[in-house]
């Protein structure tokens, strides 16, 4: 049975993140000094629940790992279902799988936002690889795209995989195949197996983060350098 969309706006994507997060002597919903903390474990750790774009969590984020050890948990769908809620009342809900798979490598569409905090020894992103139910309503005079049909909620069928990003160098985990000491965005592209304008931004947050610095160019595209062990 889908969920009604009253319940679909109060996020069970982001409830249920909260929960799996939640140790036995951890609470939710929780002051922080000006802000309010998704979860405080019962080791003092915040795990700070975040489905959509880091951008607007950069000051809280800068402000908790003053004093905690953070821990920011993004979910990208690496399964999706498409369940259209019914037009009628008495109509029936529709579900299909989606095509679109997301990878771990999609993080770094939101690390743009925040990679100076990837260095910080208080900081940590954990990406969890879901299997998500995305819930649409039809909505011709509010959506264009999609036929009319809007997304008015996600919810978590199952976690896949977890993965710890601990410092800007574990961004390189990202990276499937060999990369040369020196490179461009295109030969990154290559070696992650993944779109160039990916790279594009995963070398953004490489360079703002200090694990490469800009080495020359080559034609229009920059190279970079990855910078020494211990630099």
């Amino acid at each position: 049975m889908a969920p009604n969309i009253g319940t679909l706006n109060e996020g069970p994507l982001h409830q249920a993140l909260k929960d799996l997060y939640l140790t036995a002597n951890g609470e939710q919903e929780v002051p922080v000094g000006s802000y309010v903390a998704d979860v405080r474990a019962g080791d003092d750790v915040i795990y700070e629940i975040q489905t959509g774009s880091f951008a607007p969590l950069k000051r809280k984020l800068a402000a908790l790992v003053e004093s905690h050890k953070v821990v920011l948990v993004h979910p990208i769908a690496a399964v999706r279902y498409i369940v259209k809620l019914p037009e009628a009342e008495d109509g029936e809900a529709t579900r299909r799988k989606s095509p679109k798979r997301g990878s771990t490598a999609h993080i770094v569409r939101e690390l743009v936002s925040i990679p100076q905090l990837l260095d910080h020894p208080n900081f940590e992103v954990e990406v969890v690889l879901t299997e998500e139910d995305e819930f649409r309503s039809y909505d011709p005079g509010r959506v264009r795209r999609r036929s009319g049909w809007r997304v008015v909620g996600r919810a978590l069928t199952a976690v896949l995989s977890r993965q710890r990003i601990g410092s800007s160098d574990d961004l390189f985990s990202l990276v499937e195949g060999p990369l040369p000491e020196t490179f461009t965005t295109a030969e990154l592209a290559a070696a992650m197996g993944q779109p160039r304008w990916l790279a594009q931004k995963l070398a953004y947050c490489l360079r703002e983060s200090g694990a490469v610095s800009i080495d020359g160019k080559q034609g229009n595209a920059l190279v970079y350098r990855r910078r020494c062990a211990g630099a």
